[in-house]
């Protein structure tokens, strides 16, 4: 992934050099390969792909580009959530990202800012987040989630997150629970996620009680 932005004198357009040459130099060292959009319209096939090591490449570039565009409604960090955050786990090869702000209101006007670096705002759970994908609603290589910090819709993705990543046979579980409904209900997405959900909440609330919030 190359962002090209031009010369402003708001910095843009140094982060863009900036992004651009780690990305070039990890491509350069194999581990980020060329890679299409995914076609994610309700009517598209799921695509589930084994683990690719340049997704948490991709995250760091990405999150330099949004700490930049969205600063000023920025108040927490930027992080990697979803399958592609997790080692070795296969995903959709969509890179889900989730930064803080301090409320929905207050960041509103983030939307107009997501926009200039090819964010598309989709009203989805409109009560708990600004949701976007970039670099369209059909052809997605990216969410991007603006989330209140420390309200549930921003702890739980990370308790999640944070316990597949210490727990390899709980990860390798839901892989396959995922490889398995993704032929089951392969032209159904919303079927697909509604039966994802029993053990996203099942290991969510898990991780919870047993170990969140995670030692420093």
């Amino acid at each position: 992934m190359i962002v090209h932005m031009s010369a402003r004198p708001d910095g843009r357009a140094s982060v863009a050099i900036a992004v651009e040459a780690a990305t070039a130099g990890a491509r350069a060292a194999g581990i980020i390969h060329e890679r299409s959009t995914t076609m994610t319209s309700l009517d598209a096939p799921i695509e589930i792909v084994p683990y690719d090591p340049s997704w948490p490449v991709l995250f760091q570039t990405e999150a330099m580009v949004l700490r930049r565009a969205l600063r000023t409604w920025i108040v927490g960090p930027i992080e990697h959530i979803g399958s592609t955050a997790v080692s070795g786990l296969a995903a959709k090869p969509v890179i889900d990202i989730m930064a803080g702000v301090h409320t929905l209101d207050d960041s509103r006007p983030a939307r107009d800012a997501a926009a200039e670096v090819g964010y598309c705002y989709a009203p989805y759970q409109v009560e708990l987040e600004h949701w976007f994908c970039k670099p369209s609603s059909a052809f997605r290589t990216y969410h991007l989630h603006l989330i209140p910090v420390g309200s549930p819709q921003w702890i739980r993705p990370l308790a999640f997150r944070d316990y597949l990543r210490a727990h390899a046979d709980v990860a390798r579980e839901y892989g396959a629970l995922k490889w398995r409904l993704s032929e089951e209900h392969r032209l159904d997405r919303e079927a697909y996620t509604r039966a994802k959900r029993p053990f996203i909440d099942r290991i969510t609330e898990t991780a919870l009680k047993t170990s969140w919030p995670p030692n420093p």
